[in-house]
């Protein structure tokens, strides 16, 4: 048995870690699509006929459940995936809900009618394509009424924690809160609305202040995770744990040692 997590590059790392220490009896198996990354400024239809391919990878490693813990991905193809492309026995679940449901406060799986909530101003960082997907806002709607979101396209960041050079991912942080503040000066609380994000949370909260929450993605998953297997135990699959690549497997499991600072090896996919 297996449950799939997919990601453009590493940042999905982030979920894979907090989803095998949530749920350590269920093996994961992870496709990186390295080859192709970042996927923030590629087009709908390439990141759309990019994802199907990496989840047709891991349908066919023996996994019936796939996590998109890619937010690009989640934005730009999940709906339509699930609408036109996934058989009927599979399933592909993003990262957007779980971190809008424990935005406004919302139980999982609570599908009431959309409500006014405490958070009035939210600050969006994503990668470019998740900004111009809408889809964040689209999502929020469902769900809460009466909040005004700014969204921030945050260039660069993601090649250079890819790159891992944090230098540059800090000084293009800050950059970009800086932008964001220039039309939202005082947000409430702030999305880290990319799975590589994570890695850069204190300087995105220094950057905002203390007074903004910041909601990052990773262990909210995992919680939604726990309580979707909870519900549906038969969608586990039959596969094996493994880390796949699209790129040369030693550099990215070089890569992926540094991003975890544990070892971790990729196989080619």
């Amino acid at each position: 048995m297996a449950v799939g997590i997919f990601d453009s590059g590493l940042g999905g790392l982030t979920v894979l870690d907090a989803v095998s220490n949530r749920l350590p009896d269920v093996p994961f198996a992870y496709l990186a699509d390295s080859a192709h990354a970042p996927y923030g400024v590629r087009t709908a239809d390439d990141i759309f006929e990019l994802t199907c391919q990496s989840v047709q990878r891991l349908f066919d490693a023996g996994c019936d459940l796939v996590i998109l813990a890619c937010n690009t991905a989640s934005a730009a193809a999940l709906r339509r995936m699930q609408e036109s492309w996934v058989p009927p026995n599979k399933r592909v679940l993003g990262v957007f809900v779980p971190l809008i449901e424990a935005m406004t406060e919302r139980q999982w799986g609570d599908n009431s009618p959309p409500r006014e909530v405490a958070v009035k101003h939210v600050a969006l960082f994503a990668t470019p394509a998740t900004v111009a997907s809408r889809a964040f806002q689209r999502e929020l709607a469902f769900r809460a009424i009466g909040v005004d979101v700014e969204a921030q396209a945050c260039g660069g960041v993601v090649d250079a924690i890819e790159d891992g050079d944090m230098i540059l991912a800090e000084a293009l942080v800050r950059s970009h809160v800086d932008a964001l503040k220039r039309k939202m000066p005082l947000p409430d609380a702030a999305i880290l609305g990319c799975t590589h994000y994570p890695l850069m949370q204190d300087a995105f909260q220094a950057a905002l202040g203390g007074d903004v929450k910041v909601f990052s993605q990773a262990a909210l998953v995992a919680d939604s995770l726990a309580d979707y297997l909870e519900r549906h135990p038969e969608m586990l699959g039959t596969g094996d744990a493994v880390n796949l690549t699209t790129g040369e497997p030693s550099r990215v499991s070089d890569r992926a040692t540094q991003f975890l600072r544990r070892r971790i090896e990729f196989v080619s996919a």
